[in-house]
């Protein structure tokens, strides 16, 4: 019979119920907590018997100095952006020409590239303390529209990918047939398109779970998806997640109007694809009854900051959303910056810009917002409690940007950084330290090359 893996963690500091608290033990078997001790600052000595026991020679605690924080969840992602890193910088434009240029980058990409750059970008949202991440994946097909061989081989590189980074993906396989209202996929959108929803529903089915991944399901959008094919995406997103990109432009709020005489939000509503399950991606500019949708229907607003700002996109009214029953999460999107805590800080200084007013989100909400990982799929992780899977992120609070600011959750928040992660752990087996960083920079340099060669 085969033991089972144990380890265990003195933590410095640690947020948990709420709370940052004091020396904190947990014990960790088969990658989930199995205690979690305050006030244990000699394990050893204060162990309980069954305690001692379990701290036999072959079992080693670890101290992790500094607070540490349950694992961040990055509910949207799209990895072939990290390619455009720094290189969509150089000239005004909007997101529509910003788009131009990631259409150059999906055409590119193949099952053993994608996987390359995909596995490279995970490690450094590993590096970050990501330990979940949901990945809007609709790059489906060869760049002519041919399927492959095997018909979801992009889907699993990235599965692979995250697998071999150390991190969850929630996939979420997207609906994509038309460039928008009305009309075809051209160029590179003739990758991401199945033809038609019950096409798309028939190649999904073909994906399984695996222990590090769930399988989910998105609509591009209401101008990549027609209104008589929304049904059959909700239909097949069966129970589990479903995701959508939703008024991150006015034009397109403009065209849903004069298509169909409704707003996106309303189309979703009115094809029932909102609600508890779902995730709004954006959420950009909605009306007051958009709102009221959203929140009455306890659908979920994944609000991507630093996206939104790089391509001008605007300032969703994150704040009104939560007031009507909305629950917000968050995502790197583009990944113009790979770092959840940034996300969070700028959820609520955007919201400062918008109202010339501080003090919408308290650093205990934020943090809430940047560790929900059931968005994506996974219901047991995001906290530091027994039963739950075990990740942990430590942040390092004597860096020039944490030395002085209380080490608590208002520092991990509003000061620390990425650059602040020490050590990451997911599902009890540790992912990435600071001593990887050097590593994990050749690996994007050689990955993105290979895209732009």
């Amino acid at each position: 019979m085969t033991s089972a893996h144990r380890s265990a963690y003195l933590l410095e500091r640690a947020w948990v119920d709420g709370a940052v608290l004091d020396d904190v033990l947990v014990e960790i078997e088969d990658g989930r907590f199995t205690a979690v001790t305050p006030g244990t600052s000699r394990p050893d000595d204060k162990a309980s018997s069954s305690q001692r026991e379990f701290h036999r020679p072959a079992d080693e605690t670890h101290r992790l100095p500094g607070l540490t924080l349950p694992g961040l969840a990055n509910c949207h992602s799209h990895a072939f952006h990290r390619a455009l890193r720094g290189r969509t910088q150089r000239e005004r434009g909007t997101f529509w020409t910003w788009r131009e240029q990631m259409y150059g980058v999906a055409g590119r990409l193949d099952p053993d590239s994608y996987f390359e750059l995909a596995r490279a970008t995970y490690r450094e949202m590993a590096a970050a303390g990501i330990t979940s991440v949901g990945e809007f994946h609709y790059l489906h097909h060869q760049p002519d529209g041919t399927p492959y061989d095997d018909p979801n081989a992009m889907g699993h590189a990235l599965v692979a990918a995250a697998g071999d980074a150390g991190i969850r993906i929630g996939l979420l396989d997207t609906c994509y047939l038309s460039s928008g209202f009305g009309r075809p996929p051209e160029g590179a959108q003739v990758r991401y398109s199945d033809g038609d929803a019950v096409r798309w529903a028939e190649r999904v089915a073909g994906l399984e779970a695996e222990p590090h991944a769930a399988i989910g399901a998105a609509i591009h959008s209401v101008r990549a998806v027609p209104r008589d094919q929304l049904t059959t995406v909700v239909e097949a997103a069966g129970g589990g997640p479903l995701h959508v990109h939703l008024s991150e432009q006015v034009a397109e709020n403009d065209a849903c109007l004069a298509t169909y005489g409704a707003t996106p939000t309303q189309l979703l509503h009115d094809a029932g694809a909102l609600g508890p399950r779902t995730s709004a991606v954006h959420a950009t500019h909605l009306t007051g009854a958009d709102i009221t949708h959203l929140g009455s229907t306890r659908t979920r607003a994944c609000f991507c900051p630093t996206t939104e700002r790089d391509l001008g996109d605007g300032i969703g009214p994150g704040r009104a959303l939560a007031a009507a029953g909305a629950v917000l999460t968050l995502g790197s999107d583009s990944h113009a910056v790979i770092d959840l805590l940034e996300e969070m800080r700028a959820l609520e200084l955007d919201e400062r810009l918008a109202t010339q007013q501080r003090g919408h989100w308290t650093a205990a909400e934020l943090l809430a917002a940047g560790t929900a990982h059931e968005s994506v799929g996974f219901a047991d992780a995001g906290v530091i409690a027994v039963g739950r899977r075990a990740d942990l992120v430590t942040l390092d609070t004597t860096s020039t940007r944490t030395a002085g600011t209380g080490a608590d959750e208002a520092t991990a928040v509003f000061a620390a950084g990425a650059a602040d992660v020490t050590h990451v752990v997911a599902d009890g087996r540790v992912i990435a330290t600071r001593d990887d960083h050097e590593d994990i920079g050749r690996e994007l340099a050689a990955a993105i090359e290979r895209v732009h060669r």
